[in-house]
């Protein structure tokens, strides 16, 4: 099913794997051009639904591998995804705190990190560019780990990865865009800052690619590592946007529709 994928090299693979999530994003924020605002409601089931992606991803595509790859080296099975997973964390929880950002929904007054001039535009995408640095590591470190032939890391698992975080991203990008435009920001320029948030994916992808194919021993640690970060991601920032409107009920089943979507990605293709 993947041998058109299987000829390149896993830099490449991983290159395309987070050009198409980019891609979404773009997509995304090109709703702009379409109308002006999307009902909230929508938008919170469309973050829950992110929300839920990134949770199963996080399991199924990279704890759980990262946890038969350290039994299959002979190391203790859960000392690696414990390191790797809260560094994860610790990374995103460091970042947070010397970026400054706001996050989609906030007035620019609840602007995190350290105080700026910087204009609202600009610290929507860096928000959403925190997001989407760990989303392009955790592709990138997936197809790495599948050129491994590890049984555990599979080629098709990586593309689930992919396709799973592709979705999530579209509401990503309507969530930086959508902000902007209502706030009179020309669509032309909407539509480039909720792309611009994802720019950051292929980047991300290539070096996670990079690090694992030099160093097979630090798989576990890369994969959970990448779990962490994502994990940190869904519980800072996307579950408390999604019920920031009030619609909790509907951002909770959305989330739920998520993370049954990118179970059933995972099992099925990896």
């Amino acid at each position: 099913m993947f041998e058109w994928i299987e000829q390149y090299t896993p830099v490449t693979q991983a290159f395309f794997g987070t050009t198409f999530t980019w891609v979404v994003t773009a997509l995304g924020a090109a709703t702009v051009f379409l109308t002006r605002s999307v009902n909230q409601k929508v938008l919170d089931a469309m973050l829950g639904f992110a929300a839920g992606v990134m949770l199963a991803a996080s399991f199924w595509s990279l704890l759980a591998p990262a946890i038969d790859m350290a039994t299959r080296q002979g190391m203790t099975p859960w000392v690696p995804p414990a390191i790797g997973f809260m560094a994860g964390g610790l990374f995103l929880w460091g970042v947070d705190k010397v970026l400054p950002h706001l996050h989609p929904g906030l007035p620019i007054e609840e602007a995190e990190g350290p105080q700026t001039t910087w204009r609202r535009a600009t610290l929507l995408v860096l928000a959403i560019t925190l997001h989407n640095i760990p989303e392009g590591l955790a592709v990138g470190v997936a197809f790495g780990a599948a050129a491994h032939g590890i049984p555990e890391a599979s080629i098709g698992g990586a593309v689930a990865l992919a396709i799973g975080i592709g979705l999530q991203n579209f509401p990503e990008g309507v969530a930086v865009a959508m902000p902007l435009r209502r706030e009179g920001v020309s669509r032309l320029k909407s539509f480039w800052y909720g792309q611009l948030s994802a720019i950051v994916e292929p980047v991300a992808g290539v070096l996670g690619a990079l690090f694992v194919m030099s160093a097979r021993p630090a798989l576990p640690y890369a994969l959970s590592f990448a779990a962490g970060a994502m994990v940190y991601v869904v519980v800072e920032e996307l579950v408390p946007e999604a019920q920031l409107s009030g619609n909790a009920d509907l951002a909770t089943n959305a989330l739920m529709v998520g993370f049954t979507v990118m179970m059933i990605l995972d099992v099925a293709l990896g």
